[in-house]
């Protein structure tokens, strides 16, 4: 098994979504020991924002002009970021929420790996995935409530990895969930409590289907 793990997390470590992706890790890894990870830290070595330049290395239309030699560097990046996430069967994420969204770093990934012809193509009826098979466990952390109250409407970090994944082709899902961190230390404790006892139940149902 190939596992693919992203962080995202500018705490270090003191970031939750580290604490919970490591440990969804070492559940697979206790499960099955011969996987192989890739791990990569989206903040210690971050990808690029996607420019018009970079895009070109897997957008570029037919006579595009030759790129200079730091954005062909960019473009071989963007083909092993590709190779990486295709080549995985498990994708790990840690993905707090920020301002109601995910990371730009994790973005800046996002945008990267959603590439024409290779991760999705387009077609006649629309846009169709070829990603599927893989499994995505996301550790996923809020400073407040969003998975339920009044600020439910405003979670576009969860909905946002479920709906770019399933436009992958991606449907299985999961998140492990830790909210209310910045409630006072009892909720939070109790939130990070719960979030670890559910991380045996995600890999179960990760590597069941």
């Amino acid at each position: 098994m190939n596992i693919l793990h992203l962080d995202s997390s500018i705490l270090a470590d003191a970031s939750t979504s580290r604490l919970l992706s490591s440990a969804i890790v070492g559940e697979l890894l206790q499960q099955r020991p011969n996987a192989q990870v890739v791990h990569r830290d989206l903040v210690a070595d971050p990808v690029a924002h996607l420019t018009g330049a970079i895009a070109a290395g897997f957008r570029a239309p037919a006579g595009a002009p030759v790129a200079d030699p730091a954005t062909l560097g960019e473009h071989a990046r963007s083909a092993q970021l590709a190779d990486e996430f295709l080549a995985s069967e498990v994708i790990v994420i840690g993905a707090p929420m920020y301002n109601f969204s995910v990371a730009s770093q994790l973005k800046a990934w996002i945008d990267r790996v959603a590439q024409p012809g290779r991760t999705f193509r387009y077609t006649a009826d629309g846009p169709v995935g070829l990603s599927g098979g893989r499994r995505v466990i996301v550790a996923s952390t809020r400073g407040g409530m969003y998975s339920d109250g009044a600020a439910a409407g405003m979670d576009f970090q969860e909905s946002y990895l479920k709906a770019f994944f399933g436009f992958l082709g991606i449907g299985d899902v999961q998140f492990v969930r830790a909210e209310r961190l910045t409630k006072g230390p009892e909720l939070r404790e109790l939130s990070i409590g719960a979030a670890n006892a559910a991380v045996r139940d995600a890999v179960a149902r990760a590597l069941k289907s």
